[in-house]
Order: structure tokens, then sequence, then C-alpha cells
């Protein structure tokens, strides 16, 4: 049992636990079960499914063009101390944070690095709705004094990501599952971002900034909304019952 309960963080030290698994509990059935079976993913699913090494992002660039992103490196599993400023995660806090996981992909031309998280909450689903109503009333998810920071994986073509190269992100705080998803890009030269935007003001029709025109905006929001919607894929399959 020790050694089963190990696969999950060797694994994403490693970055490769595709076929290691570790069984669930247990299960409930409904609308309260989905929210329980997404609470547990983090230690019964491979990384590789919620993380895959190739993300496919159709229409996902400027101008409706076609995104592939590659992974760099999977972090650790971990807690949520350094991984968000500070407002943000006191802003965070009323949900907890039982873990997060952690992934920093690159774009087909290695010009671009992104890093996308799924924070696991302790929070039930009134504390996700309350948490998600305070976001979209506060737009606490376009504050620039709250943002996500990124994952930097030294001998990588990230190894240079760190706070001063955020351009763009986004934050989406999930109710029908106890989880919030977000993503974090910047160019990967390392460059400093003075100003940076998020990614609904980077995306928005006519903007003209530079990470507007770099579609870092697209890159942040590409790779978040297929993380998220592998995530619900797979919340679906571990909640079919039986025919």
């Amino acid at each position: 049992m020790a050694a089963a309960c190990l696969v999950l963080g060797l694994g994403l030290i490693g970055g490769a636990v595709t076929g290691s698994w570790l069984l669930p509990d247990g299960g409930e059935s409904g609308t309260s079960g989905a929210f329980a079976a997404a609470g547990s993913l983090w230690h019964s699913v491979p990384v590789d499914q919620l993380f895959p090494p190739r993300v496919e992002g159709q229409g996902a660039g400027p101008g409706g063009a076609d995104r592939t992103w590659t992974r760099v490196a999977v972090a650790p599993d971990s807690g949520c101390a350094d991984a968000f400023d500070p407002l943000l995660r006191k802003a965070l806090a009323p949900v907890g944070c039982q873990r997060l996981l952690r992934a920093t992909y690159t774009d087909a031309t290695q010009s671009y690095v992104t890093t996308v998280g799924l924070l696991f909450t302790k929070g039930d689903s009134a504390a996700m709705a309350a948490l998600r109503t305070r976001f979209k009333n506060e737009s606490l998810d376009s504050r620039t004094d709250l943002m996500p920071r990124p994952y930097a994986a030294k001998n990588t073509v990230a190894a240079g990501f760190g706070s001063e190269q955020r351009a763009s992100w986004t934050v989406s705080v999930l109710t029908d599952a106890p989880v919030v998803v977000y993503a974090v890009s910047g160019w990967a030269d390392g460059r400093t971002v003075d100003e940076p935007e998020p990614a609904a003001k980077a995306m928005a029709s006519g903007a003209t900034t530079a990470v507007a025109q770099a579609g870092l905006g697209q890159e942040a929001r590409g790779l978040a909304d297929r993380v998220e919607r592998a995530l619900r894929k797979t919340v679906d399959s571990a909640t079919e019952q039986p025919s």
C-alpha cells in the first residue's frame, strides 16, 4: 500500500505515469457523486490523462489558426503556497487547497511557453459557486495583482519562465467540480513583460498590444480550455453507471 501511494508523486516528477493507477476508495451516484469523483481525480488517474503529452488545439490560435502544444515538464504534485500571487492565494483560500497539479507546455515553434494548473480544492459545491460568483462580480480573474505563477523546469525551453515573464493568463472556477483551472503564458526567450494582460483582453477584437498580437491570450485560454475538457471527460467516464 505504501508503494502504491507513491505512484502519482514519483510519476509526476518523472512526467510519465501512463498506466499507473491508484484505486479510488469508493463511489457515489448522481450529481454529488460526480462532484466527489472529480475531487479525487488527482490521485486516481494517470497524469498523462489530465495533462496529455501533446495537445491539439484546432482553431485555438489567433484568427482561428490551429495550435499544437507539447508538454515539456510536469511539476511534482504539491500544495499551493508558491503557485499564486499572494492576493490570488488569499482569494482562493475560502475553498482551501487539497492538491495542485501543474504542467508546462510549448507551442510547435517553441516560441511560447504556458503553464496550466488544476487546483483541487476542499470546497463543496456551494463554496465553489460562491467563489465563482465573487470572481465574476469583482473581476478577480483580470487583476494583474492576482495572477497564477508559472512552473519553470530546468533544462527545458521553459527554464526562464518566471513571474516577470508572465504575459497572459486565465482562471476558471468550476462549480460542478471542486477544481480551479488556470493557465499562464509567456515568450520562450525569457523576455520580461511590463504589462501582462488577461486572456480575455488580449483576445479582444482590435487588440494591438504585443501580448495580443503574439496570440499569448489564445495560448493561455486554448490550453486551459482543453485541459478542462479532458478533466470533464474523465469525470464523466469515472461516474458512468454500468448498463
